[in-house]
């Protein structure tokens, strides 16, 4: 329990500190978590904002929301649309005005009250709403399929489409809204229309699409005009055979769509070009694409001006009429994928004048870009691996194991481009992608290649970057970078488990990563999309398979809460890093039914329906013993979550359940004498203290068993699984042991994960707890052993939610200033503004630190035990301040503590 006491606290200015520069105003608007998006389907629209104001004590005591469809209007502090004010810090407001029409822009402005009661005013933002409901859509779903035969599911090369038409009158402002099974590139005009790759996002088909809205004002004009689509395979008619069975998924035809581009003129008039029977179809270069394996392009094939006006398409076929793959078209509303970094390899060798190695020296996901000039008809190959052998082979042994080849057509991981011969060309698949380092080039022909020749592309979900970790410690930063690397590779509009092998959507990865992931990006559009595939998949009794989405695999084994406790694990923190609980309430049926059904399966109180310490070094923790913590883990979200919605008759049913639970649990594995959990792994140790299983009479000797564990048998070293890698760290500093947590992280040495970054110059993290060439290797870029990146912001910058006033409304600071590092610099861009933890070890005694607590935030810092407060200063103020610090109860990770309002501080700490 905190006791309040008095200390009075001389801050002092510190030396060369400005005034703010800025005036105090709300920035950031968002909507939907999107600035300024198109394309809005939600009828009660998310509507946040930051207050940038670096006063000390900076605070809103107001806010007042105006909406309207008149830009001046609603600059001019008028909202037709919603007119709403609270006295509240709120920065996250749902809409709750006028009921959205379809096809409309919104303009929408925030004026708080500040911490002088003044008004502060930010600029106009808009959001535009998009079809709103199935009604909306005038085009056909169309395709080509019959044309070649069946259902055309076995056609390899991918469709052109292409529509003219003539717009006779000045035009105001146009949409296209595009929604495809399969994947697509649309063209106005002979241009491609937006940066975005691979949309639409994967779903599972036949029960939810995603449409995409673009501005295409610029790209029409005044007369005629020419849309062009191409159409790719994607996830929904795979033709590549793996031991997932997607060639066998339940909805896969041939790729088809379906399109409205609607034109308002500057008479206010509209117009809606549309999919239908009259646009015309016909085969593309592109003569495959798989979205696992690679894309095939034949050069001379192209047909130049196909998707301009004036093209001659007599030739080509009117396109069919197809169902719609479901009945639920929605908008696709998070961050998209997009090529986001150019890579350029870093070394290069010519083997012969027929095959070359390039190498990025970066582990990534996604594609390379080929320049080439060779003669009409040459074959180039370009195969992507991350293993180059001594003998400057590729190797795809760690890789292509789950694939399935009927023939040599399809090879795995490759890219093949046919040169039509001439002038230079260029090579750059569209629907596919690979994870790799190393390219190889061949060519049946003779070509010249240069270093230049190649560079790789790192695709991912663009997420806006929120995190950052900087250390005294080469080796740390590395895995930090490492883990974001492997973090984004398998960010593709949900989150897999490797950009290679499989491309799944693992639910105990990404339950796993979730914490790191939020820390360092702003991922909730991808999350919240991920969450509405799971309640796709979920069975009628709660059954949730362990790949999502899925083509019916992963049903009938590892589908306990260990890997699909996913369904209550990510809802529950994005509520704690957000402050918003709409996901959980979207998603409260979805967790009850998963709980219930395993409940049923369970009841003794022990679940056995899990995966396990996945990949563990070598203490191999028994299944029902994590599954247990998970299951645990799970209910007591459950519980919780019932809680926030006053569901006063679940609390208590599942509070119940957990206790239940836990006394099971600790029955079963718990020697009190001995204070050790099972064999006393770390796995077992760890994951009972960080999920809360362990009595609170034994939490220190089990704390205690856990570092002698650590520290006597292991070396010091880790000796877990994925469930372990989740838990050991924090289940360390948590508990008065942050030094030991911090040389385990730091090792270098097997097994440990410096021991890829010395040893291989790694730059993603690892399957496997080997190097490359000491065991047979697994996939190089897995992000299932993240976690170490969350708990570089939670221990050693300190930074942690409060899931009591989550979003960072109120927030822990609990740095660790731990032994062997000279100084940490950590930052988080919460929805509220940037916090700061940032300390440097100026002496064995003494800890200089820096914090910034952002507008509207309060903190409380507790120091470690042992260390006090000597100095502070404040940035901008030179006046004294009266805190109110806090002391704690005994503890071997309990000291002072206080509460911070406010602004940026300079402390002075001493041991």
């Amino acid at each position: 329990m905190y006791k309040k006491t008095t200390f009075l606290i001389a801050l002092f200015a510190c030396a060369g500190a400005l005034p703010a520069q800025v005036p105090p105003q709300p920035v950031q608007l968002r909507c939907e978590y999107l600035a300024q998006p198109l394309g809005i389907d939600a009828r009660s629209p998310r509507l946040s904002w930051q207050l940038q104001d670096d006063r000390h004590g900076a605070v809103q005591r107001a806010y007042r929301i105006i909406v309207g469809t008149d830009s001046v209007a609603v600059a001019g502090g008028v909202g037709t649309a919603w007119d709403q004010s609270a006295a509240s810090d709120d920065m996250l407001v749902a809409y709750a005005g006028q009921p959205l029409t379809p096809f409309t822009t919104y303009f929408w402005r925030v004026e708080i009250t500040d911490m002088d009661n003044a008004t502060r005013t930010s600029g106009v933002s808009s959001f535009e709403t998009g079809m709103m409901e199935t009604s909306s859509w005038k085009g056909y779903w169309i395709s080509d399929g019959e044309h070649h035969g069946g259902n055309g599911i076995h056609v390899k090369p991918a469709p052109y489409f292409r529509k003219e038409f003539r717009a006779t009158k000045a035009i105001k402002s146009a949409r296209a809204y595009v929604a495809v099974a399969g994947l697509y590139e649309l063209y106005i005009n002979g241009k491609r229309i937006g940066d975005h790759r691979l949309d639409p996002m994967f779903t599972h088909f036949d029960r939810r699409n995603l449409y995409v809205t673009y501005d295409v004002t610029q790209a029409l004009q005044t007369g005629q005009n020419a849309i062009g689509v191409l159409l790719g395979n994607g996830w929904y008619n795979l033709q590549s055979i793996a031991v997932w069975y997607f060639h066998r998924a339940p909805w896969r035809d041939r790729p088809a769509f379906c399109l409205d581009v609607r034109i308002t003129y500057a008479d206010g008039s509209t117009e809606t070009i549309r999919s239908d029977r009259d646009w015309k179809t016909s085969l593309s270069p592109v003569i495959f694409n798989s979205i696992y394996t690679g894309e095939h392009y034949d050069a001379r094939l192209e047909q130049p001006g196909w998707n301009a006006a004036g093209f001659d398409d007599a030739q080509w076929q009117n396109a069919i009429y197809r169902l719609a793959p479901s009945q639920r078209i929605v908008a696709q509303q998070l961050h998209p994928i997009r090529n986001v970094e150019k890579i350029p390899a870093k070394r290069f060798k010519k083997l012969s004048d027929r095959r070359y190695i390039f190498d990025l020296e970066r582990n990534i996901a996604g594609v390379s870009r080929l320049r080439v000039k060779g003669e009409a008809g040459t074959e180039i190959r370009l195969a992507h691996a991350e293993i180059l052998r001594p003998n400057d082979s590729i190797d795809l042994h760690n890789v292509e194991e789950h694939y399935r080849p009927v023939d040599k057509s399809d090879p795995f991981a490759t890219d093949v481009y046919i040169l039509k011969g001439g002038e230079e060309e260029e090579f750059m698949p569209r629907f596919s992608y690979k994870g790799f380092r190393y390219v190889e080039v061949t060519a049946d022909k003779p070509v010249e290649l240069t270093a230049t020749s190649l560079e790789g592309w790192f695709m991912h979900s663009d997420l806006p970057p929120a995190g950052r970790v900087e250390t005294a410690n080469p080796t740390i930063n590395k895995i930090w970078f490492a883990a974001n690397c492997s973090y984004l590779a398998n960010m593709f509009g949900y989150p897999t488990d490797c950009p290679h092998r499989e491309k799944n959507g693992w639910t105990g990865d990404a339950s796993y990563a979730v914490d790191l992931g939020l820390y360092n990006f702003d991922g909730v559009t991808v999350y919240e999309k991920w969450m509405a595939d799971h309640q796709d998949e979920q069975q009628p009794n709660g059954l949730l398979p362990n790949i999502i989405p899925t083509s019916g695999w992963g049903l009938d084994w590892a589908t306990g809460p260990d890997w699909t406790g996913s369904v209550a694990i990510i809802p529950w923190a994005v509520y704690e890093f957000y402050g918003d609980s709409r996901l959980l309430e979207n998603m409260y049926d979805n967790i009850k039914r998963y709980v219930d059904r395993t409940a049923e399966m369970s009841p003794d109180g022990l679940c056995s329906l899990g995966l396990g310490d996945w990949v563990p070094v070598q203490a191999q923790t028994p299944q029902k013993f994590t599954t247990t913590v998970y299951y645990y883990r799970t209910v007591s979200i459950l519980a919780r979550t019932a809680g926030l919605f006053g569901k006063t008759d679940d609390y208590a049913k599942y509070a119940a359940l957990a206790e239940e639970i836990k006394a099971a649990f600790n029955r079963e594995y718990l020697n009190r004498e001995t204070a050790v959990y099972g064999h006393g792994y770390q796995t077992e140790m760890s994951t009972a203290l960080l999920w809360g299983l362990v009595p609170d009479e034994l939490r220190e000797r089990v704390a205690a068993s856990l570092a002698q564990r650590v520290a006597e048998v292991d070396n010091s070293h880790l000796n877990v699984g994925l469930l372990g890698t989740k838990a050991i760290f924090h289940a360390l500093s948590e508990n008065g042991y942050a030094d030991l947590a911090y040389t385990v992280a730091a090792q270098e040495t097997y097994p440990s994960l410096g021991h890829w970054i010395v040893k291989d110059n790694a730059t993603t993290l690892y399957e496997g707890w080997p190097a490359i060439g000491e065991a047979r290797e697994m996939s190089l870029n897995h992000i299932m052993f993240g976690e170490v990146s969350a708990w570089f912001y939670k221990a050693l910058g300190g930074i942690r939610t409060d899931p009591e006033q989550p979003g960072f409304r109120h927030f822990f600071l609990q740095p660790h200033f731990v032994k062997g590092l000279s100084f940490a610099n950590v930052s988080y861009d919460s929805p509220r503004g940037k916090i700061v933890s940032h300390w440097e070890r100026k002496n064995k005694k003494t800890v200089r630190y820096h914090v910034v607590v952002p507008p509207s935030c309060t903190a409380t810092l507790s120091l470690p035990k042992g260390y006090s407060l000597k100095k502070a200063q404040l940035d901008a103020d030179k006046k004294p301040l009266l805190l109110q610090p806090l002391t704690v109860g005994k503890g071997k990770s309990e000291g002072e503590a206080y509460r911070l309002p406010a602004g940026s501080y300079r402390l002075v700490i001493s041991e």
